[in-house]
């Protein structure tokens, strides 16, 4: 609306290109449910940790975590297995994971464990720690917002105000 002519329809083209790459960026990957995957990540990453101290590379640690929990934090797991199993390129295999929302750290750390052979259970379990923590600090932070929510319009209700009758009073 500014810029007119041959350079307002560059400028528009522009705009237009950034915001349709941010949105894309800002959604989760096509058949992820955030709220699932946030719900399963601090489980999976205990079972793999639980995996990986057992003595399981990352490859099958994954495998066989992905097939037993399922889901979108599962499936993930699994397909990243059996990729990697199958001669797969580690930043690809392991990148599909990092694109749940939460994930990029557990998927990084897997990543370095498979390329490097370096021992994952401690890392990966306080990764897990970390991430029950965030989950319970989230959980009370919509718990207090609900109480908020709630307690407003009672306040509102008894506020001096009203009078007995329930009409308002100046």
């Amino acid at each position: 609306m500014l810029v007119g002519g041959v350079a307002g329809a560059a400028v528009g083209g522009l705009a237009a290109f950034g915001v349709r790459r941010w949105q894309a960026r800002a959604r989760p990957p096509a058949g992820v449910d955030p709220r699932e995957a946030e719900r399963q990540l601090p489980f999976a990453a205990d079972l793999l940790a639980a995996c990986l101290a057992a003595g399981a590379g990352p490859v099958e640690a994954a495998e066989v975590v992905g097939d037993s929990l399922g889901g979108p934090v599962g499936e993930r797991l699994a397909r990243a297995g059996a990729e990697l199993r199958l001669g797969g390129e580690p930043g690809v295999g392991w990148g599909r994971l990092a694109e749940i929302p939460g994930a990029r750290t557990l998927a990084e750390c897997l990543e370095r464990a498979a390329r490097t052979g370096a021992p994952a259970a401690q890392p990966v379990s306080r990764l897990a720690s970390g991430l029950r923590e965030e989950r319970a600090r989230r959980a009370g932070a919509r718990a207090q917002r609900a109480a908020v929510l709630v307690t407003a319009p009672v306040g509102l209700c008894s506020s001096p105000h009203f009078s007995r009758s329930g009409s308002l009073r100046w």
